[in-house]
């Protein structure tokens, strides 16, 4: 196994609540074979403290375990959730679709189809925000980042725009439930489709029950299985990140557990280069909404990345990529 800190610049600051985002820092997993190469990314969750560094100790912390010949089942047991857990588990799929000379699609059962992505707007004003939604006039749908902030103004600026994009908005945890309340009406009637991440996470209790007039969904509210189960109950549509979950193992769990209970799923990424968004491709053919736009905040994505094509069609991952 070997371990490595990378780091890509990003074409542009990206802002969202609370942060601003200039470079993106990930750790790459590569597992060796008897010559054969198996690869993951993990860039993990700022919010939950996690860093190249605490990535990399937690790896190293189960090397003996990993060149024993862990097995992913056994992955789950020894490491939490999170951007460690997704690099290894990432690593092992890429590893035994080329032990096996398998593609990844033929390892989860799923016949795949090509994908469309949303492009993710960060804060900015509305004037900025509507000239970069104008920007990305070839993306049928938007996702916008927003805090609590001119939120009407902006979504109209956008909206004026695109009249005819899908339109979905993320919070990252920025509103009070007096705010939400306050600004759906609007929201609704402006058309956005749904709202990410409204509330904090650990403080969206008031959510049960609640009828919003637009959909609402969890992301940092969700961040395994372990969380679905709590708050299920509170949310339209699960987010579900690898970075977060700890992996396409649990990722493909989560997708299957919520839309048997008839919840709608997303898939999204905590930016990153090409080898995230290919096992994210795999649990985008479960989903209704696709953001795997991570690689076009790049400056410059990977060697053998994804093609991202007119319509905002997304190609799928060669063998060369992952999987």
């Amino acid at each position: 196994m070997s371990v490595q800190a990378r780091t890509f610049p990003l074409a542009a600051p990206f802002s969202i609540t609370g942060y601003t985002f200039r470079e993106l820092n990930c750790v790459w997993v590569t597992l060796e074979h008897e010559g054969l190469c198996g690869r993951g990314e993990g860039t993990g969750s700022y919010y939950l403290g996690e860093t190249p560094s605490s990535l990399i100790a937690s790896i190293e912390s189960i090397r003996t375990r990993v060149e024993a010949g862990i097995t992913r089942e056994e992955l789950s047991t020894v490491l939490p959730i999170g951007g460690a857990r997704n690099a290894l588990d990432c690593a092992l799929w890429d590893l035994e679709c080329k032990q096996t000379g398998s593609s990844i699609w033929q390892l989860v059962g799923v016949v795949p189809h090509e994908l469309t992505t949303v492009a993710t707007l960060g804060i900015d004003t509305p004037e900025a925000m509507a000239a970069k939604a104008r920007e990305w006039a070839d993306f049928p749908a938007l996702k916008i980042k927003l805090d609590n902030e001119l939120v009407l103004e902006r979504i109209s600026a956008i909206r004026e725009v695109r009249p005819h994009a899908t339109l979905v908005i993320d919070v990252n945890q920025g509103w009070t439930m007096e705010e939400l309340v306050t600004y759906t009406p609007g929201l609704a009637e402006l058309g956005v489709s749904f709202i990410e991440q409204p509330l904090p996470r650990g403080h969206d209790e008031p959510l049960i029950g609640y009828q919003s007039p637009v959909s609402l969904g969890g992301d940092e509210s969700c961040l395994g299985l372990e969380d679905y189960e709590r708050v299920k109950d509170r949310y339209d549509v699960i987010n579900i990140k690898l970075d977060k979950c700890g992996g396409l193992t649990e990722a493909l769990a989560i997708a299957h557990r919520a839309t048997l209970d008839g919840l709608e799923v997303m898939v999204g990424n905590m930016t990153g280069t090409s080898l995230s968004m290919a096992p994210s491709y795999v649990v985008g053919q479960l989903c209704s909404v696709v953001d795997i736009d991570g690689p076009l905040l790049l400056e410059k994505d990977i060697p053998d990345g994804l093609e991202y094509m007119s319509g905002a069609r997304v190609s799928m991952p060669t063998p060369a990529l992952w999987g």
